[in-house]
């Protein structure tokens, strides 16, 4: 009889604690876990579980007022407390990992293809011309269309998913034993969600590589997980094999996040409301950088038109769902009715045109059109506490307001979002990505506005947050008679909160209609293909 074979990684009493203005915090308390060549385990539970910091703490890459006690062995060699020289032969070769938000972790003043070399170059030992290449197979191998031109693109110039796939693609770079991936599908959508995974267990199978997937996402743990933990406030509540956990879970907190999702359908809009947003033949345009080579080559600039004559109309109390896969030009429009970048067509706010309007003339307008972006940490200061992020606004639009005043206010948004209001002195790096979202919702709703766009608002929590937020989101709108234009690739939370679905792709409208039309009956192929893989897990 054959002794069971080493772990790989081995936790044993793993601690995480951070210093804090208001106290210790105790993040991660006493974790034991195993993970062996070849095997997926999951780690899920809610956001400010400690799921995300157990894992740093593994990578040596926890916040300046973290530490971590306790042990983590990869294969013989102790992580916990181990210099930088030793971390730094371990991470990217052997232990890799996927962040949950992208676009603070690729450099915004370097090209996607220079940042995926660079490792490539220094660990893998390649030419400058051998890591172009494989970064381009990479980037093949990711899905990323046209790689040869998104190569030489910068962050910015990506979409949330797309930066997304770039991180997988440098995690993969280097044939690590080990992946630890915190939300890898967070920002993409449902069919590339399905590619993603079926990519990775492929590599899995042929390379031996073992995962950690970090995750809220329970239908994602049901396809992929062969043992799940489940963590909450810091604890590792219920371990087992992934079926018997799904089937027969013996913890409370378990039982609540399988039964937890959005559910319901909105409410319809009354007779006769009034028309918020009243958008016609919008279109965005990017013209490609024109470097003096291509001047010599006589290469005309490229034109890319993200958004292409696209209607959009939105009620007070309605919400207009917009759906479609990365890159089809959804967020690009949520910005562009907001004036926050170039755009032809005609966009009209509260019957008002806001083409002729320039800076200052659309400022007191503002207030009443806000927007949540899909990225929370990128939009949130580093250098402002949670308090005075989300009162930030009124400083600008209210600013008769006094101190007590605008902390009353905060208090106010902190307990709507279902954040402690004590936590309002802490620096955006000290919560959790979800926690994160929820600061970008209320520094949104504290100015009371009339539309707001919400840029995958979701997508960084987990379902019984989502299910939360779904119901705030629809309370206010009921109080407030918001007019909500919601871009996600999350159907499911579509579905709940959506008046009519508009289905993009490639920067066109492909098909629109009431949402439970659109969600039972849906008439066009690329429709119907979203639906199918946004309902993998059986939800």
């Amino acid at each position: 009889m054959h002794a069971p074979a080493a772990a790989l990684l081995q936790l044993r009493d793993l601690h995480v604690r951070f210093r804090a203005s208001a106290g210790e915090i105790h993040a991660v308390r006493g974790l034991d876990l195993d993970v062996h060549a070849g095997e997926t385990i999951a780690i899920v539970g809610e956001s400010g579980s400690g799921k995300s910091q157990a894992m740093l703490a593994v990578m040596g890459l926890l916040a300046g007022n973290g530490a971590a006690t306790g042990s983590a062995r990869f294969r013989d060699t102790e992580l916990i407390g181990a210099p930088p020289a030793t971390l730094d032969r371990f991470r990217g070769s052997k232990i890799t990992m996927i962040f949950q938000e992208p676009m603070t972790s690729l450099d915004p003043l370097y090209q996607i293809g220079a940042q995926m070399a660079a490792p490539l170059r220094r660990h893998g030992g390649l030419s400058k011309i051998a890591a172009r290449a494989r970064a381009l197979e990479l980037l093949d191998l990711v899905h990323i269309q046209e790689p040869a031109r998104k190569i030489d693109a910068y962050p910015h110039e990506l979409s949330g998913g797309q930066r997304q796939r770039v991180m997988i693609a440098m995690a993969l770079a280097l044939g690590p034993e080990l992946m630890i991936a915190d939300e890898p599908t967070t920002a993409l959508d449902v069919t590339v969600q399905a590619e993603i995974l079926a990519l990775l267990a492929d590599l899995q199978q042929r390379l031996g590589l073992a995962i950690i997937f970090v995750t809220h996402d329970l239908g994602l743990v049901r396809r992929i997980a062969t043992r799940v933990h489940v963590m909450h406030q810091g604890l590792c509540v219920e371990r087992g094999e992934t079926a018997a956990l799904f089937t027969a879970p013996a913890h409370a907190y378990t039982r609540r996040l399988i039964e937890a999702a959005p559910s319901g359908h909105k409410q319809p809009v009354a007779a006769g409301a009034a028309t918020i947003l009243d958008a016609h033949g919008v279109r965005v345009a990017f013209r490609s950088r024109h470097s003096l080579l291509d001047t010599l080559r006589h290469r005309p600039p490229h034109t890319l038109v993200a958004v292409d004559g696209v209607d959009l109309k939105v009620r007070a109390g309605e919400t207009v769902g917009i759906v479609g896969e990365s890159g089809s030009g959804k967020s690009t429009l949520g910005r562009a009715i907001l004036r926050l970048l170039p755009s032809t067509g005609t966009v009209r706010f509260e019957d008002r045109d806001l083409a002729p309007l320039d800076r200052v003339a659309l400022r007191p307008l503002r207030a009443r059109m806000q927007v949540v972006f899909q990225d929370p940490y990128g939009s949130l200061s580093p250098r402002l506490t949670a308090g005075e992020i989300v009162t930030e606004g009124l400083l600008v639009h209210e600013a008769a307001l006094s101190t007590a005043d605008r902390d009353a206010r905060a208090i106010t948004a902190f307990r709507e979002v279902q954040l402690d209001p004590d936590t309002r002195t802490r620096y955006p790096h000290e919560f959790s990505g979800g926690q994160r979202q929820r600061l970008a919702i209320a520094r949104a709703m504290i100015l009371k506005p009339k539309l707001v766009v919400l840029d995958e608002p979701t997508s960084a929590l987990d379902r019984s947050v989502q299910r939360d937020i779904v119901d705030l989101l629809r309370d206010l709108q009921e109080t407030h008679g918001l007019a909500y234009v919601f871009i996600s690739h999350d159907l499911a939370v579509v579905r709940a909160m959506a008046d009519r679905i508009i289905v993009m792709k490639a920067g066109r409208i492909v098909e629109q209609g009431d949402t439970r039309e659109i969600m039972t009956a849906p008439r066009e192929a690329y429709t119907r293909e979203l639906i199918a893989a946004a309902f993998l897990s059986g939800e």
